[in-house]
C-alpha cells in the first residue's frame, strides 16, 4: 500500500510539473519566434513569415510611456498578457516636449536627439526602452504612434524625417515593434509631414509593419491606401452613438452609422491594393457616449463586445480594445480627461477588458485566416443597427454574431460537410454549448434571451468532419 501511495504522490507531483510547464510556456511564447509580422498572401489579414496566423488583440495604453513607473508598468503589462492583450497601442511623445513620470524630458522644439540620452543617467528614452523591454519578455508588440497628430501643427517634413531617423535607429532590432504614423488626425492635414515620417523610419527599418491612426469616423485607406509604406490600414470608429452629431472633429459619414464600426471595414476594403484592416479605436468602456458631455451613459462591456465581432466578422484581421482609465493611466491626483473616475489599476477589473481575450480564442481555434465576410449566410431579413447579424466563414467552418437576440434563419450549406457541428459561444465568459449536428440546409435559430440586454451571442458551425472544436467543449481552449 504504501508503495502505491508514494507511487501516487510521484505522479500527482509529476501532474503539477507537467502544468506549472505548461504555464511557463503560456507565459513565455514569443510570436515573433515564428518570424516577423507580414501581410498575408490574401493580403486580409497577418502572420508570421513561418505561416502561423497572428490575430491583433490591442489595447489602447496611449499614455504608458508618459505615466506609469517602472514598477507600474511591469505590473500592467504582466496582467496585459494575463488578460489576452498582445498589441499596446501608445503614444511615443503627445506632446512638445513630453514629460514622463519621473520628469524626464523626451524632446525639445527642434527636434534635436543627439544628446538625449546621456551615461549612468535614466532618462525619457531609456525608460520607453525599459517598457520595450518588458513587453517583449511578456510577448507583447508595442505599436509606436511616433508623436500624436494634433503636434503636426508644430512639425514639418525635416522635424518629422529628425524624429523617423531616431525612432527607427533605436527600435529597429528589437522585434516587438509596429510602427504608427499620424494620431488621431485626418491625413489631409500636413499629408507631407507623416509622409516624410514614415519613408524616414522605412528607409532604416523594412522590417516593421506599418500603418496610420486616423481621426473618428474615418479611415487610413482614404488617404493613405495606394503609399508605399502602408501595410495595413486603420480606422477609428470614434466614440458617437447613433444620430449623435456634435462633438469634435469632422463628420465624415451618413446619419444614424455611428456605431456601424462594420462599415469601416467595407470602405476600406472598396480600395486598390487590398490590405488588411483593423479598429484601432473603437468606442471605449466607460467613456461616455459622445466623450463631452460627462452625464451621458458611459459604454458598456456589451458595447464594447459589439464592436469587436462586428469588425472581426466583417473581416478586420484583429480588433483594439479600449478603457477610459486605462488610456490615459489616471490615479487619484491627475486631472481626467473625458469624465475618467477609476484608478487604472480598478479599471482593469472591469468586465469589458476581461472579455476580449474570447474573441481571440475563438478566431484562434480556426483557420480563421481562411475567412472572409459573407453576408449571404443570412437567409432571413436582416436588420439595421443593433439588429444588424455579420456572418464570416472559412475553410469548414461558418460564425455568425447576433447582439439583439432576433432570430435569424441561417444556411449551413454555405461551408463544406454533409453535417455541421452546432454550438452557441457565450462572448461575455467564452461559455460553449453544443446544440447538435444538423444537416447541410437553412435553419431558423433562437435563444433564450432578453432583446436587447447585453445578451449577445456567436453561432458556430464546423464541418463535422473537422475537429477545430470538440463538441463536448464548455469553453475555449486559451490560446496565446
Amino acid at each position: 500500500m504504501k508503495k502505491i501511495l508514494n507511487l501516487k504522490r510521484v505522479l500527482f507531483f509529476c501532474f503539477l510539473l507537467t502544468i506549472s510547464l505548461e504555464v511557463v510556456a503560456q507565459e513565455n511564447y514569443l510570436p515573433w519566434s515564428n518570424g516577423a509580422l507580414m501581410v498575408s498572401e490574401n493580403h486580409r489579414y497577418l502572420v508570421h513569415k513561418n505561416g502561423t496566423p497572428f490575430f491583433w488583440l490591442g489595447n489602447t495604453a496611449w499614455l504608458l510611456p508618459e505615466r506609469l513607473t517602472r514598477e507600474e508598468a511591469e505590473f500592467f503589462l504582466d496582467n496585459e498578457r494575463k488578460a489576452g492583450y498582445n498589441v499596446e497601442q501608445i503614444q511615443v511623445l503627445n506632446a512638445i516636449p513630453t514629460f514622463n513620470i519621473y520628469g524626464h524630458e523626451a524632446n525639445n522644439e527642434k527636434f534635436d536627439f543627439s544628446n538625449v540620452s546621456k551615461a549612468g543617467v535614466y532618462g525619457y528614452w531609456e525608460h520607453l526602452d525599459y517598457i520595450v523591454e518588458l513587453a517583449e519578455k511578456n510577448g507583447i508588440y508595442i505599436a509606436m504612434d511616433c508623436i500624436w497628430g494634433s503636434m503636426v501643427s508644430d512639425m514639418d517634413v525635416k522635424k518629422a524625417e529628425a524624429l523617423g531617423k531616431f525612432l527607427a535607429n533605436r527600435y529597429k532590432d528589437k522585434p516587438n515593434i509596429i510602427w504608427m504614423i499620424g494620431g488621431d488626425i485626418r491625413g489631409d492635414k500636413s499629408p507631407e509631414v507623416w509622409d516624410a515620417l514614415a519613408r524616414a523610419i522605412r528607409k532604416i527599418d523594412s522590417v516593421h509593419l506599418m500603418t496610420f491612426h486616423p481621426r473618428g469616423r474615418t479611415t487610413s485607406a482614404w488617404w493613405f491606401n495606394d503609399r508605399e509604406w502602408m501595410d495595413f490600414n486603420m480606422f477609428q470608429s470614434g466614440h458617437r452613438r447613433y444620430g449623435q452629431r456634435n462633438g469634435d472633429g469632422d463628420y465624415t459619414i451618413a446619419e444614424n452609422t455611428e456605431e456601424d464600426n462594420w462599415r469601416y471595414v467595407d470602405m476600406s476594403f472598396s480600395y486598390e491594393p487590398i490590405r488588411p484592416v483593423i479598429d484601432g479605436e473603437p468606442s471605449y468602456e466607460d467613456i461616455p457616449q459622445g466623450l463631452h458631455d460627462f452625464t451621458a451613459p458611459r459604454w458598456m462591456d456589451y458595447d464594447c463586445r459589439r464592436y469587436a465581432y462586428w469588425s472581426v466578422f466583417a473581416g478586420a484581421f484583429g480588433h483594439t480594445y479600449g478603457h477610459n482609465s486605462v488610456m490615459q493611466f489616471i490615479r487619484p491626483g491627475l486631472i481626467a480627461s473625458f469624465g475618467a473616475e477609476k484608478p487604472w489599476w480598478d479599471a482593469i477589473k472591469d468586465p469589458g477588458y476581461n472579455q476580449m481575450k474570447y474573441l481571440k480564442w475563438l478566431m484562434l481555434s480556426l483557420p480563421f485566416t481562411t475567412g472572409e465576410a459573407d453576408q449571404s449566410i443570412i437567409v432571413s431579413q436582416n436588420g439595421e443597427r443593433y439588429d444588424r447579424i455579420i456572418a464570416t466563414r472559412g475553410d469548414g467552418y461558418l460564425l455568425v454574431y447576433n447582439y439583439s437576440g432576433k432570430p435569424m434563419s441561417i444556411d449551413l450549406s454555405k461551408i463544406s460537410g454533409e453535417k455541421k457541428n452546432v454550438f452557441w459561444m457565450n462572448p461575455s465568459d467564452g461559455e460553449l454549448t453544443f446544440i447538435g449536428e444538423m444537416p447541410s440546409e437553412v435553419i431558423e435559430f433562437v435563444y433564450d434571451a432578453a432583446y436587447l440586454r447585453g445578451s449577445d451571442r456567436v453561432l458556430i458551425a464546423i464541418d463535422s468532419s473537422k475537429d477545430y472544436i470538440s463538441k463536448t467543449s464548455t469553453s475555449l481552449t486559451p490560446k496565446y
